[in-house]
């Protein structure tokens, strides 16, 4: 996606990643290792159980070189603003994710989502790394759950926090997707579950469909976005869509289907642009560039419903033989 990263763009850097023990923090800190090697790594997230987890599996895979594992929450700017003290570049997954737990306890929600994106502007705004690059969501368009409207509220925090750095040091940006193929909290690993218990599989409505991306796809145009964005942008990749149906019918075509309705604050078809952010989209080869400059004539909305590119059976077979 986009233009290929030099491989020595990440070589001299000191990279923190928030929620660092998380699927995409993770991911983004094998590939780094494996093919920018960036001087060092700082994974910071508050589940010291997972990052012992995962710092015995780069042992295995030999990747632990010049890697810190921190234990924090993105609600302490203490704790936050010295994990950024020489850092050059702040990527921030940090996020609570479920829609059911932000909808049950939205006051968690709003201290690590809003709070906690508050802090990181304020501890970069201190220490100034060079790039600081929030994680949005696809949900944050015309929000109808308390999840995406707190990731929405941490969007607009990202963009305006340029307002305070000017052309300076640290630029801030944000990086939009929809739902990360496999992803712990994605429906794969609940199918597959439920295929392993042979229970019914349980789907909230036939007619639900999503924009699906790898979590390699994902970081690729994540580390490539971060090394050529400009402050203030939101990055969207283009991003096929797909049916829950038509995932069904590729990972087991005979497995009984309940249906159990719509939850609380699902959308049955999800929106990555809508008619406002239109405005102001710039639209390249392989990526949306959102950012308030000059205004669009035109609008438009991207939904999963009306998305041109559909996943077709045999590129999702592909996805999920990947996993």
């Amino acid at each position: 996606m986009g233009r290929r990263i030099s491989l020595n763009y990440f070589k001299d850097k000191e990279v923190l990643i928030t929620g660092g023990s998380g699927s995409l923090g993770k991911t983004l800190t094998k590939i780094l290792q494996i093919e920018y090697k960036p001087k060092g790594i700082r994974l910071y997230s508050r589940d010291e159980y997972k990052q012992w987890i995962f710092k015995q599996e780069l042992k295995q895979l030999k990747l632990d070189k010049n890697i810190s594992f921190i234990i924090g929450d993105v609600r302490d700017l203490k704790s936050l603003t010295l994990a950024m003290k020489g850092v050059d570049i702040v990527i921030n997954t940090a996020a609570m994710k479920q829609i059911p737990a932000c909808e049950n306890n939205p006051i968690q929600a709003v201290q690590t989502n809003v709070i906690g994106a508050q802090n990181i502007i304020y501890a970069a705004l201190e220490t100034k790394p060079y790039k600081v690059m929030h994680i949005s969501t696809d949900k944050n368009c015309n929000p109808i759950n308390l999840y995406g409207a707190t990731k929405m509220c941490a969007e607009k925090l990202f963009i305006h926090a340029n307002v305070y750095t000017g052309r300076r040091n640290p630029q801030f940006a944000c990086c939009r997707y929809g739902n990360v193929f496999g992803s712990r909290g994605s429906i794969l690993p609940l199918f597959r579950k439920q295929i392993e218990d042979g229970l019914p599989l349980t789907v909230t409505n036939k007619e639900m469909t999503r924009f699906w991306i790898s979590l390699t796809d994902v970081v690729h145009f994540l580390l490539e976005r971060i090394c050529y964005m400009k402050e203030g942008s939101v990055y969207i990749p283009k991003m096929p869509s797909a049916s829950i149906m038509d995932i069904i019918e590729v990972l087991s075509p005979k497995s009984e289907i309940k249906i159990t309705g719509v939850r609380k604050g699902e959308k049955l078809h999800e929106m990555l642009i809508n008619r406002e952010d239109s405005l102001y989209v710039k639209i390249h080869d392989n990526y949306y560039e959102i950012k308030e400059k000059k205004r669009n004539e035109s609008s438009f909305t991207l939904t999963s419903k009306n998305c041109s590119w559909k996943l077709q059976k045999e590129e999702i077979r592909k996805m999920i033989e990947e996993l």
